[in-house]
């Protein structure tokens, strides 16, 4: 970008939320950023957070090497009750966060204060997780304008800017009829909507407030591509919200380090790999939260043999060949996999998703998953069981025609799925017939042209940067 050098300085500081997901979208937009912007500088709030420790880890390991990107630890504040993250997470981290906001506005004031006073002070911005939104009092408070940054999609943000037209005691219900949102193409059951919206436990007070927050912004970003969420983009982009910058798919290209999985297990997977044909293999991921009981773990394991599919599984936990008798697996199982199949507890997703024997992917639709398979080419069959995966995997299904459905409305704790009802999903998802496959496939180049200089996404960032 060859007018970089005439353009004013300007500082970010970024208030991402520490939990993985949203972590790792953020740092591959503060990497964009730095790598197409020379004129940038962007400094990363460190958040602490007793329920992802892994996070300040692995955040310090991926800027390494970035001059152009400053870490600042926000002190830490005294943890939560345990009790209130197992009955209401959305709550529990409005809460904290809420708490934290006066130690980041100390935070950002030294920030601020080491510029020099001679006029050629940046000009600076937030840019806040959507789930931190409270901070864009900070922002507020300090004239500093925020931006908004959605690790999800257009569609969920179409369904929490809705919210504003609700009342604070409106929780919904399962058993409501399916309903409107601007922006979503089909009715949406009551039954995909997100967990927190269901949830009389200060899940839907939560999501109200944030939505009321979102609208004091300078700019949404989101991370998502006009191509696919065209008809979502359009309708924010009305006139009654801020801005709409859609810069994505970002995601991780270089899967995330993760103590629990070996180098000889990493490379004993891509060997694995390697040995199969093309097109031939399912992999099996559930994000780190996808842990299954036994019985569940029985019907999935069924399933995989009925079909004969080869496949990679990655499940939280896997059981001890040693100690087959306490194995949650069928007897006689771990033996018929080998030459077939893998169990490990971590996968490295974008790796296995990449590698060409790769077809097809049973996923919980979280929506950097969605965007790696999109990437990658692979379809999902889905099987979402949090957070605001059944959203994602009915669109995907529904509106998109992206993705075999296997599951829509499954959560935790959810009745046990028969391995009749796996074993016919994953037949649909290996059937090289399909339209579905094809349809990702166009995806696929869509979402990288998205980036080319003069793509929907590349001028997406370049609006945003001006509107800086």
């Amino acid at each position: 970008m060859d007018d970089t050098e005439l353009k004013k300085k300007a500082k970010l500081i970024f208030i991402p939320s520490p939990g993985i997901g949203h972590l790792s979208s953020a740092i591959e937009f503060a990497k964009l950023l730095i790598n197409g912007y020379n004129h940038l500088s962007i400094t990363i709030l460190c958040i602490k957070l007793t329920i992802t420790h892994f996070s300040d880890s692995y955040i310090k390991s991926a800027f390494s090497s970035q001059s152009q990107i400053e870490l600042v630890d926000v002190p830490e504040i005294e943890p939560l009750p345990q009790e209130l993250l197992l009955k209401a997470p959305l709550y529990y981290v409005w809460t904290f966060m809420q708490r934290l906001a006066p130690h980041v506005k100390e935070t950002v004031q030294t920030i601020l204060s080491s510029y020099p006073n001679s006029g050629s002070e940046p000009a600076v911005a937030l840019i806040v997780d959507f789930v931190c939104a409270s901070m864009i009092d900070v922002g507020k408070e300090l004239s500093i304008p925020s931006y908004l940054y959605m690790t999800s999609n257009a569609g969920l943000l179409s369904l929490m800017l809705s919210l504003r037209n609700r009342r604070i005691e409106d929780v919904f219900n399962d058993s409501d009829p399916d309903m409107l949102v601007p922006g979503i193409s089909n009715l949406v059951p009551s039954k995909v909507l997100p967990d927190a919206l269901l949830s009389k436990d200060g899940g839907y007070v939560t999501c109200y407030m944030l939505a009321q927050k979102f609208i004091d912004t300078k700019g949404i970003i989101v991370n998502t591509f006009l191509e696919i969420e065209k008809y979502a983009i359009d309708e924010l982009s009305n006139g009654k919200y801020p801005p709409i910058y859609a810069i994505g798919p970002l995601i991780n290209l270089k899967s995330h380090p993760n103590s629990n999985l070996e180098p000889t297990k990493h490379d004993m997977i891509l060997r694995f790999l390697d040995e199969q044909e093309t097109s031939s293999v399912v992999f099996l991921c559930f994000g780190s939260r996808g842990n299954f009981g036994t019985s569940q773990t029985r019907q999935i394991a069924i399933a995989l043999r009925r079909s004969g599919v080869r496949f990679v599984w990655a499940m939280r936990s896997p059981p001890n060949k040693a100690n087959d008798d306490e194995s949650p697996l069928p007897e006689g199982f771990l033996e018929w996999m080998e030459g077939r199949g893998m169990i490990c507890e971590w996968a490295p997703q974008v790796e296995i998703l990449a590698h060409e024997a790769i077809y097809g992917f049973v996923s919980h639709c979280g929506w950097n998953s969605i965007l790696e398979s999109l990437w990658f080419g692979v379809p999902i069959l889905t099987w979402p069981i949090y957070a605001e995966q059944q959203l994602n995997a009915f669109r995907m299904v529904k509106e998109f025609g992206l993705a075999f459905e296997l599951k829509l409305e499954y959560r935790t704790g959810s009745d046990v799925v028969m391995a009749d009802e796996i074993e016919k999903g994953l037949k649909d998802l290996m059937n090289k017939d399909s339209i579905v496959h094809k349809k990702v496939q166009e995806m696929k180049d869509l979402a990288r042209n998205a980036f080319l200089d003069g793509g929907s996404s590349f001028n997406s960032i370049g609006e945003f940067v001006d509107n800086i």
